[in-house]
């Protein structure tokens, strides 16, 4: 087999690397703090092999960020946005692995930069950032395999994916992506070898204690995979998440990767890679048949816009040659090829990084997307707002902490010694939480998700209960008196953060052992 492709020092996708990365540190306060980051925080308090939503590793990567360089915007995102860097960098290498030249490794770089799904998902600290990461770097390592590297390769594989699915669940589809591939690929001789079965079973070892865990919980990520499926996900028909990743991988990058998926499954030159082609197919079948969410899939496409990439610079002259011909404005037209695409792929980076980036102002990104004729959309069944989902819950947490603030210093001294404060969701119970302690607030709890199992906390019953959004008729179910305290507004939230009733409840009707149970939520 050749050896692998050089490209690891190579000028053009390093400073690639670094200005993916410098966008991000460059906007990183811009707005506040994003919901699910103030759910990881709380994640972060409560270290175990699992969670109801999710595997335990980001509540660790979140401790050791927390107990190290702290939980300003700056620290908490810092990962992510180097993760960003990574990506770009492990994107050319893949289309150096496959063969590909300069152009095709900045090519590739350059299209996995300009990515309006990866700009966003790497600019926040979730699970989203990494599973990104883990998935790219899986994807190099079976690429390094497959060009026959030594059984090291493999077991390097089996670490990142056994890391990989501490991070995210998601990562299984990987695998059972790759697996189909190989079998339905030339690679599939490779499980006549050791590697990937020791490849294997190392993911699965580290991959055991959270599998442990779940048992030992009662699968509760099953039931919230049951609930977010059939009450909160949006399904989408198979031509509308197909469109959804065009838009999520950038307009301008379609053609790079829709021409890595042909260019995998039937160039000679391709052979050794073709796993990767079948498992996209595999991949996007099984993400519909549990309706994911789109951006779910986008963590798949760096192999195929390198594959893409080789092609633009492999095949794409010669298509144009046998087009236009041999004429002297034909023949610079195809040398110039690979710099066109490279150019095209440039300005659309330019022009869709203001809508997943936070480089406007909220009022600039209501005019630019107005302008673009983009509408704020969500993945989720539930109303938006002039600003997208994952712009919106980064702002009203300010307003409802001290709202809540304002209702709690307003009880008196014996109450306020035994209040609790109830969130409806974990945004508001971690937002309560973090940016609670100015206020002197106790910890809030909440039913929602791992919140649940954490339980009621110190509240037993003795001292009045604050909730947050919920109704005064569900809480006089629960409660002998229910006194409207507050509604908290924002202006740019989600809708339904926006005039958020803030209640003072009292005198339950039942013991604290009996009302919890009623208020889990897993979805």
């Amino acid at each position: 087999m050749r050896p692998p492709a050089p490209g690891a020092r190579d000028p053009a996708v390093l400073a690639l690397a670094a200005l993916a990365v410098a966008g991000h540190l460059a906007t990183i306060g811009r707005y506040g703090y994003f919901r699910d980051e103030f759910y990881y925080i709380a994640c972060a308090g409560h270290l175990g092999a699992g969670y109801v939503d999710h595997p335990p590793l980001i509540g660790w990567i979140t401790r050791a960020v927390l107990e190290t360089i702290g939980a300003s915007l700056p620290a908490l995102r810092l990962l992510p946005a180097l993760a960003s860097g990574v990506v770009v960098w492990l994107a050319a290498r893949i289309a150096g692995e496959m063969g590909g030249g300069r152009l095709a490794r900045a090519l590739a770089a350059l299209c996995v930069l300009a990515s309006p799904t990866y700009l966003f998902n790497m600019h926040v600290m979730t699970m989203n950032a990494f599973d990104i990461l883990f998935w790219t770097l899986a994807a190099f390592l079976v690429v390094r395999a497959f060009n026959g590297s030594s059984v090291r390769t493999w077991m390097l594989f089996g670490v990142v994916a056994g890391l990989g699915l501490l991070n995210k669940h998601s990562l299984l589809f990987f695998g059972a992506g790759i697996v189909a591939g190989m079998i339905l690929s030339p690679q599939r001789r490779l499980f006549r070898t050791r590697g990937p079965w020791i490849g294997a079973g190392i993911a699965a070892a580290l991959f055991a204690p959270h599998v442990v865990w779940q048992f030992a919980h009662g699968w509760p990520t099953l039931e919230f995979v049951r609930n977010a499926t059939a009450e909160k996900n949006v399904a989408l028909g198979p031509a509308r998440f197909f469109a959804e990743q065009i838009l999520g991988m950038n307009p301008a990058a379609f053609p790079i990767w829709a021409a890595g998926i042909v260019y995998l499954l039937v160039a000679r030159a391709m052979r050794p890679y073709r796993a990767f082609g079948w498992a996209y197919l595999v991949i996007f079948a099984l993400m519909m048949l549990r309706s994911a969410k789109p951006y779910y899939l986008t963590p798949v496409y760096p192999p195929l816009l390198a594959a893409g990439a080789v092609a633009v610079e492999r095949v794409g002259a010669v298509a144009v040659g046998a087009v236009v011909g041999e004429r002297a404005g034909a023949r610079r037209l195809r040398r110039a090829l690979p710099s066109v695409a490279v150019t095209v792929v440039a300005v659309g980076a330019v022009a869709v990084a203001p809508l997943t980036l936070p480089v406007l102002s909220p009022e600039g990104h209501v005019r630019y997307s107005r302008a673009l004729g983009i509408q704020p959309r969500t993945g989720e069944r539930m109303e938006t707002g002039e600003l997208p989902q994952y712009f919106a819950d980064m702002f009203g947490w300010e307003e409802l902490v001290a709202t809540v603030a304002r209702v709690y210093e307003g009880l008196p001294p014996e109450e306020r010694a035994h209040a609790a404060i109830l969130g409806s969701n974990y945004g508001e119970a971690g937002a309560v939480s973090f940016l609670g302690d100015r206020y002197g607030l106790p910890d809030a709890i909440s039913g929602h998700n791992s919140y649940f199992l954490w339980g009621p906390g110190g509240w037993t019953g003795e001292g009045p209960l604050i909730t947050i959004n919920f109704s005064e008729e569900e809480a006089r179910e629960t409660f002998e008196e229910v006194t409207l305290a507050a509604v908290s507004c924002c202006r740019r939230c989600m809708p339904y953060e926006d005039r958020t009733p803030i209640l003072i409840c009292r005198g339950p009707k039942r013991p604290v052992t009996e009302i919890w149970p009623s208020v889990k939520e897993f979805i």
